[in-house]
């Protein structure tokens, strides 16, 4: 069953990973060793086909084979490396207003979730769960049944999810006053003002938490403090620029919040081994054959 899914994964996928006309539906295809990739997870369910992924955020890693699935939950700074090739992967990107639908269709929509704050997780996939997003990847091999059917699709592939090991944070996923669901919207606060002063206080305020129940979820979810996420976008950002080459050092520091260049400088050695100058030109002759047309995502 898995190899039917790659099969149709390597069908549609363009480059290393892609768009496609199916709603919610990002595809990814690997060949040969890749350098690791620093990329902004967004929330989304990456069903794993062949080869194997690890992630790393901040303390937290995840290891992802052939036949599992891997739930993210948050906004989330990570480093990408496939520990084997080829790689193919499906990714669904959740609709929040189909799954609540489907809770309140199963009547589930009140139940009470265990209070976690996950950002990342990783469970084995059903037989029933590998065909239903089979089919949904093979709606691309007939386009004109992707309108009546990929909803549907959609739909079942959810139910499926609800009725795994995964059900629980999912169906957090869809309250309003959810650990996961306050978390969730402090990552999208500081992704959206990561250049500015971060009050800690302040977000925790406006998450209706305390600063020491934030930080202990946050650090939950993320594996790092908020500063810690900011500090991880900034760099993240910072090595993007430079790579492409439009701006000085000086400049690209000042652009992502630092005050200092001084501190950019030593900050950006202490997370990728080199001065950024020196880091650019090494990913100039090392990443050219890593770069996609649209965000890696899987």
């Amino acid at each position: 069953m898995l190899d039917r899914l790659a099969a149709a994964i390597v069908r549609h996928c363009v480059g290393l990973g892609s768009e496609t006309a199916v709603p919610r539906l990002f595809l990814a295809a690997v060949e040969e060793p890749i350098e690791p990739i620093d990329v902004l997870y967004e929330p989304m369910i990456c069903f794993v086909a062949s080869g194997v992924k690890r992630t790393t955020a901040g303390e937290l890693k995840q290891v992802a084979q052939p036949g599992e699935m891997h739930l993210t939950t948050i906004d989330l700074p990570v480093t990408i490396e496939l520990d084997q090739v080829p790689y193919r992967a499906a990714v669904m990107q959740p609709d929040d207003q189909a799954l609540t639908e489907l809770l309140v269709e199963l009547d589930e929509s009140g139940q009470t979730a265990p209070l976690t704050a996950g950002g990342q997780l990783h469970a084995p996939m059903t037989p029933e769960l590998v065909d239903a997003v089979t089919r949904w990847v093979q709606l691309l091999d007939t386009p004109e049944d992707i309108r009546p059917l990929a909803t549907r699709i959609e739909s079942e592939i959810l139910y499926r999810l609800l009725r795994s090991s995964l059900g629980p944070v999912l169906r957090q996923w869809s309250l309003a006053d959810s650990a996961t669901t306050r978390v969730r919207k402090v990552a999208r606060w500081i992704c959206a003002h990561y250049t500015e002063p971060l009050s800690i206080d302040a977000i925790a305020a406006a998450a209706h938490m305390s600063p020491a129940s934030l930080h202990r979820h946050f650090k939950a979810a993320t594996g790092m403090s908020p500063l810690k996420y900011q500090k991880h976008l900034r760099m993240q950002e910072a090595r993007r620029r430079l790579l492409a080459g439009h701006a000085t050092v000086a400049q690209i520091a000042q652009a992502v919040g630092y005050v200092s260049a001084t501190q950019f400088n030593r900050e950006y050695r202490s997370a990728y081994g080199l001065p950024p100058g020196q880091d650019a030109a090494r990913l100039r002759t090392r990443h050219t054959h890593n770069r996609t047309a649209t965000p890696w995502r899987a």
